[in-house]
């Protein structure tokens, strides 16, 4: 009797890892299966028939208990993540720096590169091909975390 009390803790055991750590996987499922079913086997083969019939019942009964409890949305918020990450790896030019705001090329830009706006650097894309170190530039947009830039034409 123990052998078959083992194998229904085992089963329930990989029936939660199935459902919760390793979904679509399916290894967890078969050795839920596996575990069950020998331990209804043992049950039907050294005990007597209605023995047999409660361990069915018995497996059963856990299985759907445990499915549910592991679906339930409160039973697995304790192991979750709640802490809200709202920062980004760099600021953003866009609260720095407005369009039509203008900077000089630091590096040249094909189409990307370096500007030099209000006295702080930052990464730009270029909507010409190529513009040249030293060459003044307007901002006209913003891109992730890049200022997009046009040369500034001289009248």
């Amino acid at each position: 009797m123990f052998y078959i009390i083992l194998l229904i803790l085992l089963g329930l055991l990989f029936l939660v890892a199935e459902i919760v750590l390793l979904p679509g996987v399916s290894v967890g499922a078969l050795l839920a299966l596996v575990c069950d079913g020998s331990a209804i086997y043992l049950a039907f083969r050294y005990h007597d028939t209605p023995t047999g019939i409660a361990v069915v019942a018995l497996v059963v009964v856990l299985s759907l208990v445990v499915t549910v409890l592991s679906l339930r949305a409160k039973t697995w918020q304790r192991f979750s993540l709640r802490q809200k990450i709202d920062s980004s790896s760099m600021p953003s030019p866009q609260t720095r720096v407005r369009t039509g705001e203008r900077g000089v090329t630091v590096s040249r830009l094909s189409p990307m590169g370096r500007v030099e706006i209000g006295g702080e650097l930052y990464e730009a894309k270029s909507l010409d091909a190529y513009v040249d170190p030293r060459t003044e530039v307007e901002v006209v947009g913003f891109e992730n975390f890049s200022v997009i830039v046009k040369p500034v034409e001289n009248k």
